[in-house]
């Protein structure tokens, strides 16, 4: 079972869209815990690494993507952690671009279907164990 960390970062405190994802997620089969609004990085990280989760899903609608999510990508690195990361919410076509040469595995916009977020995260697992 793909255990996954739903996590929103900063001062955004709309997580409607992490609630649907968390829940489509956890439909779709896999354990999904979710750490409520306004986390900060290392927050997120400790709690990613105290529940050895296989994926953590960021939500973020703040504009502060690029300052939050090099800072996510920096302490998991330093705590010998390759989990990976997917990113939804209101990012730039360009930002997303960046996000992803940084190593986050998709980004996902407002609006993209549940199940495209479902088989993306369940292909990565797939093409990772081959």
């Amino acid at each position: 079972m793909i255990k996954v960390l739903i996590a929103k970062p900063g001062l955004d405190g709309h997580d409607r869209g992490a609630k649907i994802i968390a829940r489509a997620l956890r439909d779709a089969g896999m354990e999904v815990i979710y750490t409520g609004i306004r986390q900060t990085p290392d927050q997120i990280v400790q709690t990613a690494i105290d529940e050895d989760v296989d994926a953590i899903g960021i939500s973020i609608l703040s504009g502060a993507h690029m300052k939050l999510i090099p800072r996510i990508l920096e302490l998991l690195k330093e705590n010998s952690s390759n989990v990976p990361i997917f990113v939804g919410g209101i990012i730039p076509e360009e930002d997303a671009d960046k996000m992803k040469k940084m190593g986050i595995i998709e980004v996902y916009g407002p609006g993209t279907p549940t199940s495209v977020v479902i088989e993306g995260i369940k292909g990565y697992f797939e093409h990772a164990s081959v």
